[in-house]
């Protein structure tokens, strides 16, 4: 895929790696066992030592020089350089998802927890260095607009993504309801990029649905782990039970992921109490914190259970599909999930600027880290373009089939 896209463009230099949320729902940080959206610390003081290795005069070397053989050097505050360095020393961690907020990043990334901004309603992230929509949330203008999970977004509007920082690409993607962004994309079985035109809206997260089919089998679609999510799965559930079926297909293809804490309640009724759902590994020299089930377990060994994956799939999605596998409780179908397996914590540096740094990573009940390379279903079956066009659900079809022909 790499090979083309460097015919439409070069990448010149490595783009700033996190994890955008256009509708920033699976931001995945430590928002987490409490509901609360993020654990904030407050740096008062610069009190740190500074290792005698680190040589500043070549910071203040290159300050100086600006001064004097930048032409514009003046329309340039040195609060801006400040900020500039800031993320640039951020970048240096070669993470994924640390990053520096300036307060008007900050503000913005403030308006996403609390939902109050309109955008398309996409997740993306940035793979091989390319800006990637990870998912569409249902229903929302990048749905209804064909975006699809693994799109290579290749320009925004008049804007190549090369270069471009992730906090420029949110706020060139998000805009007033009703003006539109076209989004010239690259769908890795074309050769050919495409444009299309997306109509902002206000976002309204879809969160879950349920089906009974007339072969017994009984559908969740989740497509968010919002705060209410946990209380939308317990009605699925007592709908599942009054079903009186034992074939359960949960579909979480397409779902970044959400709040923690619902991850481990959905996993809950699956699982005896004290039984691991996630585990956050934080290094070497600090306690790991595991995650455990409450233990509603109320279904027994007979209990048929499938559940849908993809590339779309991601943080509070792989939480729950991975410990669901690791405990031998479900079996998994679809593609590849996408690997969203660390947790970030929200540090105040000042009163309007913010650094989301990693602190920990996930790992599966067994040990297995998300990050490296996401889930790995049971039963690998891919969804192509020309079933999108026949309108066919192979990985769907493959689930029905499983639960209708169990024990596997």
């Amino acid at each position: 895929m790499l090979d083309k896209i460097s015919g439409y463009f070069k990448i010149n230099r490595h783009l700033t790696i996190t994890l955008l949320v256009i509708l920033f729902f699976g931001f995945g940080v430590y928002v987490g066992a409490n509901n609360d959206l993020a654990k904030i610390s407050r740096i008062n003081s610069l009190d740190a030592t500074v290792s005698s290795e680190a040589d500043f005069s070549s910071f203040w070397k290159t300050w100086n020089a600006i001064n004097e053989k930048y032409p514009n050097a003046s329309e340039v505050t040195n609060q801006e350089r400040v900020y500039g360095a800031i993320s640039g020393l951020v970048d240096s961690l070669n993470d994924p998802y640390s990053v520096f907020f300036t307060p008007e990043e900050a503000k913005s990334f403030e308006e996403d927890i609390a939902g109050n901004f309109s955008g398309v309603g996409m997740e993306v992230g940035i793979k091989d260095k390319i800006l990637t929509v990870i998912a569409p949330l249902k229903d929302t203008p990048a749905y209804k607009a064909g975006i699809k999970s693994g799109d290579l977004i290749l320009k925004i509007d008049d804007t190549i993504t090369t270069d471009l920082s992730i906090e420029k690409a949110i706020k060139l993607i998000r805009g007033e309801k009703g003006t539109t962004v076209t989004l010239t994309i690259l769908r890795e079985e074309e050769t050919e990029p495409r444009e299309i035109k997306v109509t902002r809206d206000i976002i309204n997260v879809p969160t879950l649905d349920t089906e009974f089919r007339n072969d017994g089998v009984f559908v969740i679609r989740l497509y968010s782990f919002s705060a209410n999510s946990a209380n939308l799965f317990r009605d699925a559930m007592k709908k599942f039970s009054k079903s009186k079926t034992d074939k359960l297909l949960l579909d979480l293809r397409g779902n970044p992921g959400g709040y923690l804490d619902s991850a481990v309640d959905m996993a809950s009724w699956f699982l005896d109490n004290g039984k691991t759902v996630i585990i956050e590994d934080y290094g070497a020299n600090i306690k790991q914190k595991i995650y455990r089930s409450t233990g509603y377990n109320i279904f027994n060994d007979q209990l048929k259970f499938v559940i849908l994956i993809d590339g779309g799939s991601a943080s509070a999605s792989e939480i729950l599909a991975g410990a669901m596998q690791d405990h031998k409780k479900a079996v998994l179908v679809g593609e590849q999930s996408y690997g969203k397996g660390s947790v970030q914590e929200v540090v105040e540096i000042t009163e309007d600027t913010i650094l989301k740094v990693t602190v920990a990573k996930w790992l599966t009940p067994n040990g297995v880290s998300i990050s490296e390379k996401g889930l790995t279903p049971d039963y690998k079956v891919e969804y192509t373009k020309k079933d999108f066009e026949e309108k066919k659900d192979p990985q769907m079809d493959k689930a029905i089939e499983l639960l209708n022909n169990w024990p596997q």
